[in-house]
């Protein structure tokens, strides 16, 4: 064997090693070795005889070449060895989950933004029905009391009486209230402590019996006096006409809140409070200023000037209430009139102002259909405030007018002549303007202005993109549009 292949061939393998562990580019002789390699490599022509043949078995490589040419297959192997092929199918794996994970974490989003948009609209489609069902609940109870009322006058001409027999159908309401908080409440009270944290209404010591007598007394007198003046002017005005002059007292409710509670002064309610008076004399003009066309409208307008006077006074004495306190108040109001006034429908009987005879000739059905009704209106009208908006419960009220004309014109062939219909409207006009909320011309002026921004956004935007538009036509044209100075 060649002496000088032993160091050739151990430098060989250092080289390799150096190579491998990644020292490679030292060696001692590496220059020298390098030149001497490139002088000793002969090429010979194919079919010669070359004359290191023999000899040049063991052909003198440059380090460089003798590593390169060690180290590839090497290098090959580590690539093709089972742990790269391991980590690169991990490496697959891996990004496979996380593509998948981000895929299922997209369409989660997407399936829960849909249950989202979807609870949504079914909440807000359930508040629609709920309040279309108040305001038609309110409206129907009224127009059904009203004709429930005109019926009995037909067999049972005592106003009176059927006053008292109603109101003394309010003992009910605070018991349907506790039933509905025993139903509904996930801590129920016992009837004794609700009714003391209800009584609160009239004052940190509850319901004693001077409150009793000093607040529930006027009210009692008002919500009567109410009552029995709607019920003389049904006897002389039809249903309609009543139902659309009772619609006057939220006009008066603004005219006696602005001079004795200070309330704050309004124009538009000015002049639906003027409307309202022009609906009055309009009404009253239909027949000429006599007959019972004009007491009718004096019953009728007096009804709802004490309607009026009850709700101011209630927010003076008592101030705002929850259901469970209204419900408690009205419940009083009932005990009150059981006990008090039953004396008054006893001495208007043997005074034969309101006689009946014999005591079975009664319509007692006809006068529970009026109590049951007038008593359904009051829980839907303290109920309706609670849980929805006050406005709700005015529009149940208004719309009892055209219900009212819709019956009347139906079942009792009623022709309405031009100025009661005109009267009607204005009325009508006049207590929608009462709905106004306080702050109306705020709210018209923002409105307006939020349209005018709008509409300057959406114009600015026009020019930009038409500017857009010219600029790419003229690009595609080949021409430029240059400014003048």
């Amino acid at each position: 064997m060649d002496g000088k292949a032993a160091p050739n061939g151990v430098a060989t393998i250092e080289d390799r090693i150096l190579r491998i562990t990644g020292y490679y580019g030292y060696y001692p002789g590496y220059s020298s070795q390098k030149s001497a390699s490139r002088s000793s490599v002969i090429q010979c022509k194919p079919g010669g005889n070359c004359p290191n043949r023999h000899r040049g078995m063991t052909r003198q490589l440059s380090p460089l070449s003798v590593a390169e040419d060690s180290a590839a297959p090497i290098l090959e192997l580590q690539n093709r060895s089972p742990l790269g092929i391991c980590r690169h199918s991990r490496v697959e794996r891996q990004s496979r989950s996380e593509e998948g994970t981000q895929t299922h974490t997209e369409s989660s989003n997407q399936e829960a933004e849909g249950q989202t948009r979807c609870q949504s609209c079914t909440s807000t489609f359930l508040k629609l029905i709920w309040r279309f069902l108040i305001i038609l609940s309110v409206s129907s109870s009224w127009v059904g009391t009203t004709q429930f009322v005109k019926i009995t006058y037909e067999t049972f001409d005592c106003p009176f009486f059927m006053t008292w027999f109603s109101t003394n159908w309010n003992i009910m309401v605070f018991p349907i209230y506790y039933s509905g908080h025993l139903a509904t409440a996930q801590e129920k009270q016992s009837p004794i402590k609700k009714f003391r944290e209800c009584s609160r209404i009239f004052g940190e010591d509850g319901l004693t019996l001077k409150l009793f007598l000093k607040r529930t007394a006027p009210f009692s007198i008002l919500w009567t006096l109410t009552n029995y003046l709607y019920l003389l002017a049904l006897k002389k005005l039809t249903a309609t006409d009543v139902s659309a002059l009772f619609c006057c007292n939220k006009a008066f409710v603004f005219l006696l809140s602005w001079i004795v509670l200070k309330d704050r002064f309004m124009g538009a309610r000015i002049v639906a409070a003027i409307m309202a008076i022009t609906g009055i004399v309009m009404m009253a003009y239909a027949d000429g200023f006599q007959g019972d066309s004009i007491i009718g409208v004096a019953y009728a307008v007096g009804s709802a000037s004490t309607s009026a006077l009850y709700k101011v006074l209630f927010k003076m004495f008592l101030g705002s209430a929850n259901f469970g306190e209204a419900a408690h108040f009205v419940s009083t109001l009932g005990f009150f009139n059981l006990i008090f006034i039953s004396v008054t429908p006893i001495i208007l009987y043997f005074t034969k102002v309101e006689y009946w005879s014999p005591f079975s000739a009664v319509p007692w059905g006809y006068l529970c259909g009026v109590a049951g009704l007038w008593l359904a209106f009051n829980i839907l009208v303290n109920v309706g405030v609670v849980l929805t908006y006050p406005i709700l419960i005015s529009i149940g009220t208004v719309l009892s007018v055209p219900g009212n004309a819709a019956v009347d014109l139906l079942k009792h062939k009623m022709i309405f002549s031009v100025v009661r219909l005109g009267a009607t409207i204005i009325i009508c006009i006049g207590f929608l303007l009462m709905l106004l909320p306080e702050e109306w011309d705020e709210i018209t002026l923002r409105f307006i202005n939020s349209l005018k921004e709008k509409k300057s956004e959406d114009h600015a935007d026009d020019i930009t993109d038409s500017s857009v538009h010219t600029r790419s036509r003229s690009r595609a044209n080949g021409t430029v549009s240059i400014p003048l100075a």
